[in-house]
């Protein structure tokens, strides 16, 4: 039965997630609301995971999730992936069919003149989501609200002036040293 949740609901994500990955944060804070699978902080780290490893997010965070919901099952892992990505090949695969027939019509342009602003919504809610769990959960709900998150403030300005400064270093690097950091300080 939690194959088919799976499938069901990474189905769904996959079909009204537009704008990539980070779109699919807010299906996925509502699936662990849902069905208790994850907490928001397990679903933090599950991001903080899929953007330190190769590959896109959206398709980590399917992965992660599927593998973590049945008890470190790989078939959950394959089963949550394969969902969401099903909806983009059949949307592809129709909408390639037809476009070059539909290419110049005003309503198809008008309809993705509509989806761009749609996917800014859903990129930026999936981006205060995550403020809000990286800066109002555990600690910092109960005590001043900049104590608890000054040491990960200051090594993400310490990595930005890096980056910014070291443009010559590949990015790997700086990822390396804020995931080095971070489990360091605990963050």
């Amino acid at each position: 039965m939690i194959y088919l949740q799976l499938f069901w609901e990474f189905f769904k994500t996959g079909l009204f997630s537009i704008g990539g990955g980070l779109a699919t944060l807010p299906f996925l804070r509502q699936m662990g609301q849902r069905y208790h699978w994850f907490t928001e902080t397990e679903l933090a780290n599950m991001l903080a995971v899929s953007e330190s490893t190769p590959g896109p997010i959206g398709i980590n965070m399917a992965t992660y999730v599927g593998i973590t919901v049945t008890g470190g099952n790989i078939l959950g892992g394959v089963v949550a992936t394969f969902s969401l990505v099903l909806p983009s090949v059949i949307v592809i695969v129709i909408v390639a069919s037809i476009l070059n027939h539909f290419r110049e019509n005003r309503f198809v342009q008008s309809s993705f003149a509509m989806i761009r602003p749609a996917s800014v919504g859903l990129v930026a809610a999936a981006v205060l989501s995550v403020l809000k769990i990286a800066l109002l959960t555990g600690d910092a709900a109960n005590s001043a609200w900049w104590m608890p998150v000054w040491p990960a403030v200051a090594l993400f300005a310490v990595l930005a002036v890096g980056r910014w400064k070291l443009q010559k270093l590949h990015p790997i690097v700086f990822i390396a040293v804020g995931a080095a950091a971070g489990i360091l300080l605990k963050l």
